[in-house]
């Protein structure tokens, strides 16, 4: 008896500490949101988001997690009523019941409905990504095996550079997370639509930047095209999501947001720190 009851107050105890766990997990409390611009440690969230298409997806990953949980405590209230209700002690002699108009139009009408509540805000991200607004800023994005290369067009002065991981004492006194922190960063204005077009010289890349919400394919061959407006200066960190070698692991993307004087500064300490564009030939599609 004693030992019994021991075992119920341990399963007490672990029943209301894996509620405490879930509780804290649907409602996405502070300690389980990660930062801004990089991960966090026991992160449970996503990154906070700082463009309008990352603050959709933000909001439409929370509403599905509702969804599923109601769906996950509707089932499970269905399977206890059948445990308990329909069972061999509370019913001696079983219905031979087949079918039940009711039942059978709710379970077909109900998921139907679901799929709508999803479907809606679905589409809404969908028209935010794919809207096509007039860039103030057009950056070309080029990944190597392993690095990036960006390239400015001639109206913010017309240069390029590479961007390599930040490794040992240089990572160090940056500041900057370990193998997140690139030598050079894409800098941008903060609240100005900036277009990137995105290809690869050797083999697959992939772009990605969690708090911007997108990443995108870069393709030898083949010119790929996002855009973001970032809503909040810093600095944000991104790695390549296409297993493309060697030293997949290593390629870090750093994204700095600044004001317009401070990103006007940037433009012109950059023509003279970094390689100029080659003006004989088109080094950008045309895009609005």
């Amino acid at each position: 008896m004693g030992m019994a009851r021991a075992q119920h107050r341990r399963f007490g105890r672990s029943f209301v500490g894996g509620a405490a766990i879930a509780a804290a997990l649907l409602t996405g409390t502070a300690a389980f949101a990660a930062g801004t611009g990089q991960p966090e440690p026991w992160q449970m969230d996503l990154q906070k988001p700082v463009t309008e298409v990352a603050t959709e997806i933000y909001n439409f990953h929370h509403l599905l997690n509702v969804i599923m949980v109601g769906i996950v405590l509707l089932v499970l209230v269905l399977l206890l009523l059948v445990i308990f209700r329909f069972n061999e002690r509370s019913q001696p002699n079983p219905s031979r019941t087949t079918h039940n108009t009711i039942l059978e139009v709710a379970w077909t009408v109900v998921p139907v409905l679901i799929l709508v509540a999803i479907a809606i805000p679905s589409f809404r991200v969908l028209r935010t990504q794919l809207s096509d607004p007039k860039a103030d800023l057009m950056v070309k994005v080029i990944g190597h095996a392993w690095y990036w290369s960006y390239e400015y067009p001639q109206e913010v002065g017309g240069f390029k550079f590479d961007a390599n991981l930040l490794e040992g004492e240089d990572q160090e006194k940056s500041g900057q997370p370990k193998l997140l922190a690139t030598d050079n960063e894409m800098v941008v204005p903060v609240n100005k639509i900036v277009k990137i077009q995105v290809t690869a010289a050797d083999v697959m890349h992939s772009w990605a930047m969690p708090s911007f919400g997108f990443k995108i394919d870069a393709i030898p061959g083949r010119l790929n095209q996002f855009w973001f407006k970032a809503e909040r200066e810093g600095t944000y960190h991104g790695q390549c999501s296409e297993l493309c070698g060697q030293r997949h692991a290593y390629m870090p993307i750093t994204v700095r947001v600044v004001s317009d004087e401070a990103f006007q500064a940037w433009t012109a300490e950059a023509k003279t720190k970094f390689a100029r564009i080659d003006t004989s030939g088109a080094k950008f599609a045309s895009a609005r």
